[in-house]
């Protein structure tokens, strides 16, 4: 939906199940006018959508993708954004570090984002940006040389390309968001960074990368990471790089005591990765590769001895809505915060996504009813928060 100053906000259709166009389209047929009409009836409706290669192989269809257009254009609904973070399944299997996978050392993965560039140039409405969001480049234990990097950098730089003829082909204003994460390739603003000193070290003096590269803020990953907003965003503008997208997204946050322990198990499945970075008193951080190994750890140490951390910070998408209830705590102070820059300048950027894809997964004490009520809950929440700082 469209807010003020030209900024747009979706949910992120990852929520759904899904993985060929029949299925991911079902979910939006049934789901879709549902959360519209809780939340804005009377107006056009944004989608973020998520598209596996599958489905976008077969949205790309000439048929098929008229079809899509007219459903929209029936429903007040566009497309502004889309997630191309997952290449494969997302719902109902082990997902975990596969998600990375194939990553951006491979010329699979460029193909796949230039195809979702291809359909995102047939959907964007006319005046509106358009961006996709990736992963970032790769996860960090795949990456064994310096050949992986140089191969990444040069599949970046040559979507870069894609997209600046996409663009140009069909007169929209395109960009793709990396998107760091917890043990990603790069996963703070100081890798990030450095990631985009070398790629334009190595592509010296071309202005496509500023202008169709950028990163795509998740408020989860950051918050994880233990960064300020507004370090992390000062630092980003101070390097030139663009905002692509905000992911406005919560993670959980406790002190990992016996009690606590016993409550995160329930946070623990075999579908995603939930990283943990933990901090203590020193500020001296740690991080976990999953959720289950930080718990391990844990609870050997409090069998021994009188082990304190000051605090974890899970991966773990919790909805914006939901109340923090002992012994947790959520990072939607980080989120507040970015909100805040957003007020203090709206040009920051224009895409803001809701993106709690954790639904089937959380513990029933977090679930709404429906996926309809809970999506509706978020965006009330998120809404209310824009409505505060004159942005919706």
């Amino acid at each position: 939906m469209q807010l003020n100053h030209g900024l747009h906000l979706a949910y992120s259709t990852n929520i759904h199940r899904g993985e060929s166009w029949a299925e991911i389209f079902h979910a939006l047929q049934i789901h879709t006018p549902a959360v519209r009409e809780k939340v804005c009836p009377q107006k056009p409706f944004a989608i973020g959508l998520r598209l596996g290669r599958r489905a976008a192989v077969e949205l790309a269809g000439r048929k098929t993708l008229v079809e899509f257009q007219r459903w929209l254009e029936k429903n007040s609904s566009y497309i502004f954004t889309m997630n191309g973070f997952p290449f494969g399944q997302f719902h109902g299997t082990r997902v975990k570090e596969q998600v990375y996978r194939p990553d951006w050392t491979s010329p699979e993965r460029a193909a796949y984002t230039n195809l979702l560039f291809d359909l995102l140039a047939e959907l964007l409405p006319a005046g509106i940006e358009g961006s996709v969001s990736t992963l970032p480049g790769s996860f960090k234990e795949f990456i064994t040389s310096t050949a992986q990097e140089t191969e990444i950098r040069k599949n970046l730089f040559r979507c870069v390309e894609h997209i600046a003829r996409a663009g140009g082909k069909s007169k929209r204003k395109l960009h793709l968001g990396l998107e760091p994460e917890p043990l990603g390739l790069f996963e703070n603003s100081a890798e990030t960074i450095l990631f985009f000193e070398k790629l334009r070290a190595e592509y010296k003096n071309d202005p496509r990368l500023d202008e169709f590269l950028g990163v795509n803020y998740d408020t989860c990953h950051f918050a994880v990471e233990f960064e300020e907003p507004r370090t992390a965003l000062a630092a980003f503008q101070n390097a030139g790089i663009k905002i692509s997208k905000l992911h406005l997204s919560s993670a959980l946050k406790v002190r990992p005591t016996p009690a606590a322990c016993k409550e995160l198990k329930k946070f623990s499945d075999d579908v995603y990765l939930h990283q943990v970075v933990e901090r203590d008193d020193l500020g001296s951080r740690k991080i976990y590769r999953d959720l289950p190994e930080a718990l391990e750890f844990a609870n050997r140490k409090l069998k021994v001895e009188n082990w304190k951390s000051k605090e974890w910070r899970v991966h773990f998408h919790v909805p914006l809505h939901a109340p923090a209830a002992p012994p947790f705590e959520n990072t939607n102070d980080h989120l507040l915060g970015v909100l805040g820059l957003l007020a203090e300048n709206p040009r920051l950027c224009s895409h803001l996504e809701m993106e709690t894809y954790t639904w089937e997964v959380l513990p029933p004490e977090l679930k709404s009813q429906s996926v309809a009520d809970q999506l509706a809950a978020e965006y009330e929440w998120t809404l209310t928060q824009l409505r505060k700082r004159s942005l919706a």
